[in-house]
């Protein structure tokens, strides 16, 4: 079986998908309100607030119907986690706290099913929230499983606080499912003042640190490592290594004998050594920031260095790694390059148009054979579905099949008429050319919807205008769109000012006409460095979809 990347409510993917004890090493960043006045968290909230619709980067978490049967069914299981989330309920009351707490519990609880017993946890968070989810994670996993909080240190302060010390880390919980669970021991480089305490001295003619060791053993009654040391110095002294081990290190210029009789002692160079061994606080790894290379717009985006640093101490080559929350995935992203399998879920189809996008531009189109997207639409009647009951989500698919994005996030909105735009390069002098996009999910089209993106196109001074309807356009529309004329690109060619795709087009692979599209010319997402994953690891662990060989 292939890669999985999942779209859906992770909670009823975990449940109808993932194996029991499949998976190696989970990781999971959860949206959460950081930036939300604290006390707004703890503030209770009277009768039954509507649940609201996800979209791309919510990060809220209401005390609402939803909340409260999550509440429900946990405490319904029993346990140490029912008597947890009753004492949080006594203690916090019906707030977006409890919610919070609420919806992620049955969620780690499925997470510590399907982790193999050698498997290992970690929950990305912020002080916020993070004692509440340990606690949790105790009553999960039990406290003996509790291995490190680490302390990544995101940010420096851009201001002071004047009522208390500014916030410049995030939290990582990290738990393990078993004794046996894997862990591979990380390093970091030396700080600069150690190498210059304890790497001073330089090689001649190598121009290589080294610090001298110790040769002298510290137990005094070991006969066999009881000798003259150099020859014929008449100085017998209880040593570490073996005389012939000592002799053979003595002629490859290993050991520095003093002139005036002092203690022999051997060279240990600065590049030979791995480094610190890392600790649980990280200040090495900074965040992304403007102008990194490896930045792709996505708000919550962590480092590559920093999923790396946590695969590889709790996975290998080969195992199979789980990011429930995968936003624009960073995790399948390291996880491939490190030759792991993966599985990836998310809620929202523009970050599962991220995703694709990233691996591509990353590993080349090969990739997309090396895994399946399970759960967005594959007919028109899917389309169909969750048109009718996600009409956003419809939306960022239907952008998503056609490499554009939503016009949410910009301040350009669906206001103006536009819901999606798409950008590319066609000019030798550099400029950045738009395509804007309406999608219309109901079934009545009319000329009028094309009059007004002819429109929205000439005001908004848009190179071509692509209108995605449900059901095929009528000849009036056809006409309309013709009358618009074409782009004329630097490049060569002409591409009609304005176009109609269906959504049945969509999903027979039909695409936007515009220049140099097989090349690659849209900017529409930020490129992802091309990196060289390793060999591909094993196959994966996840239940079959109906109808999978």
């Amino acid at each position: 079986m292939k890669n999985a990347l999942y779209y859906g409510d992770n909670l009823d993917i975990l449940r109808r998908h993932i194996a029991d004890e499949s998976v190696d090493l989970t990781y999971l960043d959860p949206p959460f309100n950081s930036n939300a006045d604290y006390n707004v968290l703890f503030r209770e909230h009277g009768g039954a607030g509507a649940a609201a619709q996800i979209k791309a980067f919510s990060d809220t978490w209401g005390w609402n119907i939803d909340a409260a049967r999550a509440f429900e069914d946990v405490v319904e299981t029993g346990g140490r986690i029912s008597v947890t989330l009753q004492a949080f309920r006594q203690m916090l009351g019906d707030s977006d706290m409890l919610a919070y707490i609420a919806m992620m519990a049955p969620r780690l609880i499925e997470l510590h099913r399907v982790l193999k017993p050698s498997g290992s946890l970690y929950l990305h968070c912020d002080p916020t929230a993070s004692h509440y989810l340990k606690i949790v994670l105790d009553a999960i996993f039990g406290p003996e499983s509790f291995r490190n909080e680490i302390v990544w240190r995101r940010t420096t302060a851009k201001a002071h606080n004047t009522v208390r010390f500014s916030r410049a880390h995030d939290i990582i919980l990290y738990y393990a499912k078993g004794p046996t669970s894997k862990f591979n021991l990380q390093y970091t480089k030396h700080r600069e003042e150690y190498l210059e305490s304890h790497y001073s001295q330089i090689e001649p003619g190598t121009n290589r640190r080294y610090t001298l060791g110790d040769l002298l053993n510290p137990n005094k009654n070991r006969p066999n490592l009881t000798y003259e040391f150099p020859p014929g110095s008449g100085s017998v002294r209880v040593w570490r290594w073996t005389k012939e081990r000592m002799m053979e290190a003595f002629k490859n210029g290993l050991i520095v004998v003093p002139k005036a009789g002092g203690v022999p002692r051997f060279k240990r160079y600065l590049d030979e050594q791995e480094g610190t061994p890392t600790t649980d606080v990280w200040e090495d790894i900074p965040p992304i920031n403007s102008q990194a290379q490896e930045r792709l717009g996505y708000p919550t985006q962590k480092p590559e260095a920093l999923l790396r640093r946590i695969l590889t101490a709790s996975a290998d080559r080969g195992d199979t790694v789980l990011d429930p929350f995968c936003g624009c995935g960073t995790t399948i992203s390291v996880a491939e390059q490190l030759g792991m399998s993966w599985i990836g879920i998310d809620v929202t189809h523009l970050a599962i148009g991220l995703i694709k996008h990233r691996l591509q531009d990353q590993f080349g189109p090969a990739v997309a054979k090396t895994y399946d997207v399970r759960g967005e639409p594959t007919s028109l009647p899917d389309a169909e579905r969750l048109a009718g009951e996600e009409p956003f989500q419809f939306q960022a698919w239907a952008l998503g099949k056609v490499g554009a994005r939503t016009a949410q996030s910009e301040k350009r909105g669906a206001d103006r008429g536009i819901d999606g735009a798409l950008y590319f390069h066609d000019d030798p002098k550099g400029t950045t050319k738009r395509i804007i996009l309406s999608v219309k999910a109901g079934k009545n089209v009319s000329v009028a919807m094309v009059r007004d993106l002819v429109g929205t196109v000439t005001r908004e001074k848009a190179d071509i205008g692509v209108l995605l309807t449900m059901t095929p356009p009528t000849a009036p529309m056809v006409k309309e769109a013709a009358s618009a004329g074409f782009y004329a690109s630097p490049m060569g060619g002409k591409h009609a000012k304005v176009q109609i795709l269906t959504v049945a087009e969509l999903l027979d692979g039909k695409g936007i006409d515009y220049p140099a599209r097989s090349q690659r010319a849209d900017v529409t997402f930020r490129r992802a460095r091309r990196v060289v994953a390793e060999p591909q690891a094993l196959p994966l662990s996840v239940d079959p979809e109906p109808g999978d060989d």
